[in-house]
């Protein structure tokens, strides 16, 4: 049956059916987004092997802002998570605190990643190691962004009651591409600021 013919009004995005173009479509972009992570990454590894002592790269990079950055990343994916199953059993209360406290733990960690990124002794062009580095951290801000905006409009359309345990694709859809950015930032996290202690 429609939303119409149910009495409910009509989503702002997606559908009710799990197995939509939006659901699909988020897939696809996890898929090339991915992809791109994995050139990104490719290039700092290849680029490090080839230039050895000479690609910049501090020998032990510092963890007091990444490493908490990191835990604060995770953890609101673990409150996402939690909100998107209680909104599927309709625990809107559960939701609404889920996705609010991943909400602003992403925040945070845009804001902690901002002063950690000042907190560095190289810049974008002062070589290779900087300028992957930058590139790299500055394209996962960006979809870290993009998935704050997509929690917010979750937040926002879930108050004007568009979601239920029935009506929860666009949900399920936003959980799905911030658990990609989390998945993304361990590699990441990894790559940067792991990978120099075993060198």
């Amino acid at each position: 049956m429609t939303d119409v013919a149910l009495g409910q009004r009509p989503l702002p995005v997606g559908s009710t059916r799990r197995n939509t173009v939006a659901w699909w479509g988020v897939l696809c972009l996890i898929g090339t987004e991915g992809a791109l992570f994995a050139y990104l990454l490719f290039s700092y590894y290849y680029t490090a092997l080839q230039l050895g002592d000479d690609f910049g790269q501090p020998r032990h990079p510092q963890l007091e802002l990444s490493l908490p950055n990191t835990i604060v990343l995770l953890t609101s994916s673990v409150f996402v998570w939690w909100g998107d199953r209680s909104i599927k059993r309709g625990q809107s209360a559960q939701f609404f605190i889920g996705y609010g406290i991943g909400l602003l733990l992403g925040i945070a960690f845009l804001v902690i990643q901002t002063f950690e990124w000042r907190s560095q002794t190289f810049s974008l062009t002062s070589g290779v190691y900087g300028s992957l580095f930058f590139t790299v951290t500055g394209f996962h801000m960006a979809h870290v962004i993009v998935g704050v905006l997509a929690l917010a409009s979750i937040l926002v359309w879930a108050a004007l009651g568009y979601f239920d345990e029935n009506r929860c694709v666009p949900v399920l859809v936003a959980a799905a591409y911030w658990h990609f950015v989390d998945a993304v930032w361990i590699a990441v996290f990894f790559t940067f600021y792991l990978t120099p202690y075993f060198w």
